[in-house]
């Protein structure tokens, strides 16, 4: 998705510990809790080979949803082709896409942003499962939307949050360039 882990091998050459460079294979919160989870097994007294095993593991189960008012940041940014923006725009289809495999990929299209922020909540919920998990909602300049959405999942999801807070913050500017204002992002991340 970006040049950051080709950048942290060539960096791990020069360096004077050992590292392992590990790509995510997404982007944002979903890295966070991928971080965590590492956090957690070198705590637990687990090598560095099984901190990033544990990283890699829950970067690759969470769940990455997001939805974007305009195809036109994405397209910007290289992330979809013009045609794809065009159309989009043209129809005033409201997408609701995913970081799968490390990339942005289509999930669904919807007609209205309401549908889309409700089908938003459903998939996130869907993704939950029966799992324990920690839930993230990332906006940008949209923290009204954002706050509804993370009320919602802390109802829906409360048995599979046990306690904890579904955490609702802005996204950063790297990311934000990519997307646009007006994005609602949602992660699921299960816990182990």
């Amino acid at each position: 998705m970006s040049g950051t882990f080709e950048s942290a091998q060539l960096a791990a050459r020069e360096a004077s510990v050992p590292v392992l460079a590990l790509d995510s294979r997404q982007v944002g919160v979903a890295t966070g809790f991928a971080v965590l989870a590492a956090a957690d097994a070198l705590d637990a007294g687990g090598s560095a080979a099984e901190a990033a095993e544990a990283a890699r593991c829950r970067a690759a189960a969470s769940a990455s949803l997001f939805y974007v008012d305009t195809l036109e940041y994405l397209r910007r940014g290289g992330r979809i082709g013009a045609a794809a923006a065009l159309f989009g725009g043209a129809l005033s289809v409201k997408p609701l896409l995913q970081i799968e495999n490390g990339v942005v990929a289509t999930l669904e299209k919807v007609r209205t942003a309401a549908r889309a922020l409700g089908r938003l909540e459903e998939l996130a919920v869907q993704a939950a499962g029966e799992r324990p998990v920690d839930v993230c909602v990332a906006h940008l300049a949209s923290p009204d939307r954002a706050g509804q959405l993370a009320e919602h999942l802390t109802s829906r999801l409360a048995v599979n949050l046990s306690g904890r807070e579904v955490w609702c913050g802005e996204l950063g500017a790297v990311l934000g360039a990519h997307v646009g204002p007006g994005m609602l992002a949602v992660c699921v991340a299960p816990r182990s």
